[in-house]
């Protein structure tokens, strides 16, 4: 286990309604504006970052704002790990599902990409209709916006692999790789991720699947970037997604129920 950094609001005694966690590895430039946007959402909740010994000066601008920052009326926990090395997203996320004491959990990444104030949407939704998992889809969120501007090589790996999920697993969803996927934290302490890096973010959905649980979802903002700026994937990341998925079809359909 990394160093650990906490601090608390006044309302510590307070149960959250909702878990966010933020794995970061060499986002200098974005994630002190991702956590602010989070600070100011207006739920009660827990903020929990995990940092993966990132080398770019990330590391150093985090332990300053945990050591500055002060608590307000709707964060009840901030948490900074810093982890000694490299153990990647998957990693991250698994321990952030761990650590959880929000009713609700999801994942928000420090580069921007995916906009904070959509999580109140995801977050209101699943309270109203009781859903288990409801997931932000950007296929959803451009259909509404009609603008397909940004289609390439990514978006066609992403539409691939969602129908190979959606054949695998039936389900009818747009969007299996998206980040955001708000859950009930009890549900997803059910879940046996074994996954270390992106590849997690197709396990969630398949593990949720087998355990029966109905994927809902609403249509989100994105404003992808591309690998000068810092995006992280690769084309073998798509490989490792589509063994996880036959991985978990077979091996985990039985230990899960």
């Amino acid at each position: 286990m990394g160093i650990t950094h906490e601090r608390f609001s006044e309302h510590k005694q307070c149960s959250p309604k909702l878990t966010i966690v933020v794995p970061v590895y060499n986002e200098r430039k974005t994630v002190l504006s991702v956590l602010e946007e989070l600070m100011r959402l207006p739920v009660l909740k827990e903020i929990i970052v995990i940092d993966n010994c990132s080398t770019d000066g990330t590391r150093e601008l985090l332990e300053k704002y945990v050591e500055g920052w002060r608590p307000d009326n709707l964060t009840v926990r901030l948490e900074v790990v810093f982890q000694p090395m490299n153990m990647l997203k998957g990693t991250s996320v698994k321990l952030g599902i761990k650590k959880a004491m929000g009713e609700y959990v999801i994942v928000q990444d420090a580069d921007l990409e995916y906009d904070p104030r959509d999580i109140i949407r995801l977050l209101e939704h699943a309270e109203r209709t009781k859903s288990v998992a409801v997931f932000g889809s950007r296929i959803l969120g451009r259909r509404l916006e009609g603008s397909y501007r940004w289609l390439n090589i990514y978006e066609v790996g992403r539409r691939l692999l969602t129908l190979f999920f959606c054949l695998l697993y039936g389900a009818k969803i747009t969007d299996v790789a998206t980040c955001y996927k708000l859950m009930r934290s009890d549900v997803a302490k059910r879940l046996r991720l074994r996954s270390k890096g992106f590849e997690l973010d197709f396990e969630i959905p398949a593990q949720l699947r087998l355990l029966g649980v109905e994927i809902v979802e609403l249509p989100i903002s994105y404003n992808p970037r591309g690998i000068l700026e810092g995006k992280k994937l690769r084309p073998w990341d798509g490989i490792k997604a589509l063994y996880i998925m036959l991985s978990c079809r077979f091996r985990d359909s039985q230990s899960l129920r």
